[in-house]
């Protein structure tokens, strides 16, 4: 089943070529919505019984004249998450003895969070030089880790290849929160990063999971097969370890998605976006890259 998979490999990267095109298209005409952490504000967690989104957004128009506040609901517990300006404390305490007045005395602070300009501006540049430094240390790595395989595929392609596959894996969960951004008014914001990074970890170790049993095969088969018949084999014995992995913790996932807290609903959707990407692509992309590094070689 494999074997016949692989051949196919110009039509499994197709695939992963288009959806990285939509993704990076999604996020060039639709660009990210920032949370907090990249904008400054402040992000707010309060109780209010019996009281609905638009009650809370026509509370904070009529009462404070705050129009620009994003709102989101756990409804299993009557807990809003709000998104807004800056707040200084005084202004979040009247804040707080309004609550209590207009929607009675169980209206109550849970938690309060505040992020200054200089701190945001901050936090978006390490973030985003955070990813790109792992993805760099990762392809350096794997270089140096298959170095002592030279024939038929040189260790630096093995390096640039892993960097392919994490730059995949990276893009289409962008792709989704430009998406959602724009159709949903999803942010982004720390979590999204620290996603990120999750999915790099794990996708990488997929991958280095399949070079390394193509590496064995290698070594112990020198100039007795070619590539394809040691890509074929290596990946077939890798295949089902790799997919069962990812979808014992697809499941965990799920099920935090459904049923965990609402703050960390999108930061468990970019990692299962982000690991499904992974496991695709460490078995059916950097493979069939590593088939055509391989042919380029004997060709030159």
């Amino acid at each position: 089943m494999i074997e016949k998979l692989l051949r196919y490999k110009n039509v499994l990267l197709g695939i992963s070529a288009l959806l990285v095109v939509l993704s990076v298209l999604a996020v060039v005409l639709f660009g990210f919505k920032l949370g907090i952490d990249f904008t400054s504000g402040s992000l707010w967690q309060v109780e209010v019984p019996n009281a609905s989104i638009d009650d809370i957004r026509g509370f904070f128009l009529e009462k404070f004249k705050i129009d620009e506040v994003n709102i989101s609901l756990d409804e299993g517990s009557d807990v809003f998450t709000l998104s807004l300006r800056e707040l200084q404390d005084t202004e979040r305490q009247e804040i707080v003895g309004a609550l209590k007045s207009t929607f009675g005395e169980e209206a109550k602070e849970l938690d309060f969070w505040s992020v200054s300009p200089i701190v945001s501006k901050e936090l978006s540049s390490k973030a985003w030089w955070a990813v790109g430094l792992v993805m760099v240390a990762i392809s350096l790595y794997i270089t140096f880790a298959f170095r002592k395989v030279a024939e038929p595929v040189r260790s630096w392609k093995y390096g640039l290849i892993t960097l392919l596959t994490l730059v995949h894996d990276v893009v289409l969960p962008a792709g989704l929160f430009a998406f959602l951004g724009k159709t949903e008014n999803v942010f982004i914001d720390i979590n999204f990063m620290v996603a990120l990074l999750v999915v790099m970890g794990f996708s990488v170790h997929d991958t280095i999971v399949v070079f390394d049993r193509i590496r064995e095969n290698l070594i112990h088969q020198p100039g007795r097969a070619e590539l394809e018949e040691v890509v074929n084999k290596s990946v077939t014995s890798t295949m089902a370890r790799s997919i069962n992995t990812s979808l014992t913790l697809v499941l965990v996932l799920l099920a935090l998605y459904f049923f965990g807290p609402i703050s960390l609903k999108h930061f468990i959707l970019a990692i299962m976006v982000g690991t499904i990407a992974g496991t695709y692509s460490s078995i059916f992309v950097a493979s069939p890259l590593l088939l055509l590094a391989g042919k380029r070689v004997k060709s030159a």
